[in-house]
């Protein structure tokens, strides 16, 4: 487990719809139970870990997993979590007037999912505050497409179903 992390939603909602206590019905990708309790099983060892979230400063991370999930799923549960055991680092992120979170070149053109550009923006600000960040993701195969990229500009990536991740990636850009 690394120190710090931007966690994307998709890995909240995955380890929602599989945690053995509370488990949520939700629409969650990919449907396998063992890939989505793998998922939960990292949650679990970075709920129980020193690692620490990153979030932004203005709460826009934070407001799309209010979005996706509710107060009693255990995604959210990891996050109330870290911030009552001080494990938090709130990064300044700008966005722009539309509320996307502000990238500069070349990301500015490789992140085209606008809702990710938050996470990016907020792994990069923790990077150069802290010195690392590394972005987790599961189900959102755009990270993959954005890797080198992303490693170029100093940070690392941590797909937590790394062969499920690529495969779906790879069959995504054949079409």
């Amino acid at each position: 487990m690394k120190q710090r992390y931007v966690i994307d939603t998709n890995v909240l909602i995955l380890a929602s719809a599989a945690s053995p206590t509370t488990p949520k019905d939700i629409d969650a990708t990919p449907e396998e139970p063992a890939l989505q309790l793998q998922v939960w099983q990292w949650l679990v060892e970075f709920e129980n870990s020193m690692a620490r979230l990153v979030l932004d400063s203005a709460g826009k991370i934070k407001e799309e997993y209010d979005r996706k999930l509710g107060f009693n799923d255990y995604g959210i549960q990891v996050i109330i979590h870290k911030w009552s055991t001080l494990a938090v680092d709130n990064v300044e992120v700008q966005y722009d007037a539309d509320g996307h979170a502000v990238l500069q070149p070349p990301l500015e053109s490789v992140v085209h999912d606008r809702a990710d550009r938050k996470m990016v923006a907020a792994a990069l600000a923790a990077m150069q505050q802290y010195g690392e960040s590394t972005i987790a993701f599961a189900a959102d195969t755009d990270w993959h497409g954005w890797e080198q990229a992303l490693i170029h500009a100093g940070l690392s990536l941590e797909p937590i179903i790394e062969e499920w991740s690529r495969a779906k990636y790879t069959e995504k850009m054949k079409r």
